[in-house]
């Protein structure tokens, strides 16, 4: 397995995806086991948590009806979501750059029938190794889109597996957040960084190599980037903190998420020929 590099420095620069892919498969490989343990008790081994917030799809309902459909979950960690959705009739997939995550979501699902066992597919969630229109529903839970230098090439592929008229729904940290240091006390609530700066976030060696990156898009960007990849933007969820959530997840927490968006959720379809744009 990969170790992951110490970073020596954090940089605001430009990333090439190979370069992305590389830090983001290093990184997730490293952090597999430990993302688990801290993570996947407030996750849930067999649950869709659409975000820190701790929203689930069973609370939300964006998916649909899923018996029977063909769905794809991207970026998917250790399946959690994909588990949940095959648990409701889907013929599901769970595809992650990280061979050491989806090993953790092959240990969790080891024990389960078959029929709830997503299969398990090690990939770049920018280039799926399926066919054209192959899934009703293609989702992630704050995967790829973070982490990747193209939103836009991203979606293309995701519009790409789809059929006419399937779903396409992704939550990502809220752009604004970007604005604000990742913290959760009252020194987050404090704007210190530009809300306009697309400047990667980068974490890299005294060489050069980058470690960890994320990516900043406004959420004007995200929304042309989903009408650009031919596909329909039918809601944009802003979820609140829940009322009775005392947690902390990085920089998410309840000082924070009462005052400031923490998680932005787009449901996207394709259309089903080229005269429909509504």
């Amino acid at each position: 397995m990969d170790t992951e590099p110490t970073p020596d420095r954090v940089v605001r620069r430009p990333l090439t995806h190979p370069e992305a892919v590389r830090a983001g498969r290093t990184w997730w490989d490293a952090e597999a086991e430990a993302y688990h343990a801290e993570h996947g008790e407030f996750l849930g081994d067999h649950e869709l948590t659409w975000c820190p917030e701790g929203w689930t799809e069973s609370e939300l309902g964006l998916l649909g009806d899923l018996a029977g459909a063909r769905v794809l979950e991207v970026g998917a960690g250790a399946g959690q979501g994909a588990r949940w959705c095959a648990r409701r009739g889907a013929r599901a997939v769970a595809s992650d750059l990280s061979g050491s995550m989806l090993a953790v979501g092959a240990r969790l699902q080891a024990d389960l029938p078959a029929s709830h066992r997503p299969a398990l597919v090690q990939c770049d969630g920018t280039s799926l190794p399926f066919a054209d229109g192959s899934f009703d529903v293609v989702l992630t839970a704050h995967g790829v889109l973070p982490f990747v230098p193209d939103a836009g090439a991203a979606l293309r592929e995701w519009a790409r597996v789809l059929r006419p008229g399937g779903r396409c729904v992704f939550s990502l940290p809220h752009p604004v957040r970007w604005a604000f240091p990742d913290v959760p006390g009252p020194e987050g609530l404090r704007a210190t960084h530009s809300y306009f700066d697309r400047r990667p976030y980068v974490e890299e060696t005294a060489g050069g190599t980058a470690t960890y990156s994320e990516h900043h898009r406004t959420l004007g960007d995200l929304v042309r980037a989903v009408v650009r990849a031919g596909l329909v933007l039918t809601d944009l969820l802003e979820p609140e903190w829940p009322e009775d959530a005392d947690h902390v997840w990085g920089g998410w927490s309840a000082t924070r998420g009462r005052l400031l968006p923490g998680t932005a959720i787009l449901v996207c379809r394709r259309p089903r020929g080229p005269q429909e744009t509504a």
